[in-house]
């Protein structure tokens, strides 16, 4: 059964997977979704739960790690007063390990990042007494070499989040495992050039997971009301 409740609010943050491409001029909830996971999620809670009229909104920030996301946390997530908060974030914080070598990005490690992410959503839950629910997604990367060093960091960095999860009664949902199984039949090149950002079939594979893990039901036909 699906966990939204009618008329709930879902806010998805994160980095550029959630942002993909959206539209930062749109109406909260009405347009300019961008054209990844969120993107689909809305379009198929929307074709499969019209009753519900349940309002998803895009805050996903290109190139951000966990630091610049929290900066935001107000105004792109706790002012919304969500009734669901869904959150990806974690491979920047280990790509800016290997892509920022030459321009010295900061970085830090699973330890800071955890303890962050883990004020994030107690203090969501502090300012926000009616949220209904919190969705940690773990960040993934299209590699079948599980020893790679960036895969592997980013494991680590997904081992974090559901720590941080199970520490905060929030679902934590595996997409890397999900991709691990896709992987087993095409190569990562079918849904993603870099290995890191889908495109449109790797962000289905995304939304798929993630809509599997909220209780989306794909052969619905009766309205509840």
């Amino acid at each position: 059964m699906l966990i939204f409740p009618n008329h709930s609010r879902i806010v998805f943050v994160g980095d550029s997977i959630t942002d993909a491409g959206r539209d930062r001029s749109a109406e909260p909830g009405g347009w300019g979704f961008g054209q990844g996971y969120v993107n689909h999620v809305h379009n198929l809670l929307t074709a499969v739960y019209p009753d519900k009229n349940l309002m998803t909104i895009n805050s996903g920030v290109g190139g951000d790690d966990i630091t610049q996301m929290e900066q935001r946390w107000q105004s792109d997530v706790l002012d919304f007063e969500p009734d669901f908060v869904s959150v990806m974030i974690g491979v920047n914080d280990a790509w800016r390990h290997f892509d920022g070598t030459l321009w010295q990005a900061p970085t830090h490690n699973e330890e800071e990042f955890e303890l962050i992410y883990d004020r994030l959503l107690k203090l969501t839950r502090s300012k926000l007494p009616k949220l209904q629910g919190l969705i940690v997604v773990s960040p993934f990367m299209f590699e079948t070499n599980h020893h790679e060093s960036m895969r592997a960091m980013v494991e680590s960095f997904s081992q974090a989040a559901q720590r941080v999860a199970n520490n905060n009664q929030a679902l934590f949902i595996d997409i890397q495992a999900d991709i691990d199984h896709f992987l087993t039949r095409q190569h990562p090149c079918i849904a993603s050039a870099d290995h890191v950002h889908p495109n449109e079939r790797g962000a289905m594979i995304v939304a798929r997971s993630w809509l599997r893990a909220t209780g989306f039901d794909w052969e619905r036909d009766n309205f509840d009301n």
